[in-house]
């Protein structure tokens, strides 16, 4: 695969016979910009120009992005994507008393049309876990929404704070999931001051539910379970309430569930886990909003997840099998389920059944497999009780690179 944004979009050109002028034509955008890529004389682009390319090539906007590649930090410095990433949550324009100009690839933002279809797509590759392309994805998409919010006023200016807190939210999460808490609530914040500024009021509620799971990552249980016990009895929905506001109110249920797991506080957590299994019940399919799923699956993988973290393995295995329609659910999150059932499996000592289960995640979220914690504890912890040079659990440990 070429190296460089502008080697792959030549290479991606030449296949499908188009001249410089045709593509740019095709994609709307100027010749200049086409030619300053290719000739490597600008290394990105924005997510609009992306998007408008891969829409004239016919391809997938992560095909002009490239294989993804191993974060890898080099003398001790934070690895280039993330701090990238960094730099694009609190970038130098944005501080006070600063000015800086910031060149774009167009001269105008883009529309909130394709602001939308940027978010779409980078949620689209969240989903699937691929966790290096969304480094990449996430710093043009944040300076696009920057743009756009600066640049349009009433109802469109509006929209494109919702972009760009969506954008901010996705960025926290990622950052967390790379173990980057102290930038990921910085961007958290910044998602919830462009929420104020937008036209969805749900907004805040869905950026409560990632301050809780922050917390969680940053060990603050109390804060975890306080933040999202909170936000869901003020939004707590009534008897004739849309399926959107039941979702998110589950969706913070069980946030606090987790968090009173972990604080050891099992009642709690069960009566949470109940409420939240009523609510899915009540909508009686699965959802998808702001790249978040809930209903009947999701709450029962979640109640798995529990009674793992409860240390009642065999409670959890139980509840598994009886979980409907775990095919809908986006890779990370099913990627996640499998895990659980392996640590209900390797602390049966049932380590085949722990193997196979992990040999499931991997095949479904390679990437997020390769970067999570726990799956490579585990994935250790199995190794070391394995007496077999060549089984399929030291194989898996070889693919992610786990010393030892």
């Amino acid at each position: 695969m070429a190296a460089t944004l502008g080697d792959r979009l030549g290479e991606l050109r030449v296949r499908r016979g188009l001249t410089q002028e045709r593509l740019a034509e095709n994609a709307r955008l100027s010749v200049d910009t086409i030619r300053k890529l290719e000739q490597n004389q600008r290394f990105t682009a924005r997510m609009s120009t992306l998007n408008r390319l891969a829409r004239a090539l016919d391809v997938e906007t992560s095909a002009l992005l490239g294989p993804p590649a191993v974060l890898e930090s080099s003398g001790g410095a934070e690895p280039p994507s993330i701090l990238a990433l960094r730099q694009a949550v609190t970038p130098l324009s944005g501080f006070p008393g600063l000015q800086v100009f910031d060149a774009e690839d167009d001269v105008s933002p883009p529309s909130v049309r394709e602001l939308r279809d940027s978010m779409r797509s980078t949620e689209n590759v969240r989903r699937k876990g691929e966790l290096t392309k969304i480094t990449a994805l996430l710093p043009t998409l944040l300076a696009d929404a920057r743009a756009a919010a600066g640049h349009y006023s009433g109802a469109d200016r509006a929209a494109s704070y919702a972009v760009l807190a969506e954008a901010y939210q996705v960025a926290a999460t990622t950052l967390t999931a790379f173990g980057k808490e102290d930038a990921a609530y910085t961007a958290l914040e910044r998602s919830m001051e462009a929420a104020a500024r937008s036209d969805d009021p749900h907004l805040e509620t869905i950026g409560v539910s990632t301050l809780s799971w922050i917390f969680a990552k940053q060990g603050r249980i109390a804060d975890a379970e306080r933040v999202a016990v909170r936000m869901a009895e003020r939004v707590e929905p009534g008897f004739r309430s849309a399926s959107l506001d039941l979702a998110l109110w589950g969706i913070l249920l069980l946030r606090g569930a987790t968090a009173a797991v972990r604080a050891e506080r099992a009642d709690t957590a069960e009566e949470l886990l109940s409420l939240a299994a009523a609510a899915a019940a009540r909508i009686g399919v699965d959802r998808l909003d702001y790249a978040t799923p809930f209903g009947p699956t999701n709450a029962g993988v979640a109640t798995v997840n529990a009674y793992v973290d409860m240390g009642k393995p065999d409670k959890a295995l139980a509840h598994a099998a009886r979980i409907p329609g775990l095919s809908g659910l986006p890779p990370t999150w099913l990627a996640r389920h499998h895990l659980d059932r392996a640590q209900a499996y390797a602390e049966m000592h049932r380590d085949g059944e722990a193997t196979r289960a992990l040999l499931a995640a991997e095949r479904t979220a390679p990437e997020w497999m390769r970067y999570h914690g726990t799956s490579r504890h585990l994935v250790a912890e199995l190794r070391g009780r394995e007496l077999r040079r060549g089984s399929p659990i030291r194989e898996l440990a070889v693919r992610l690179e786990i010393e030892g």
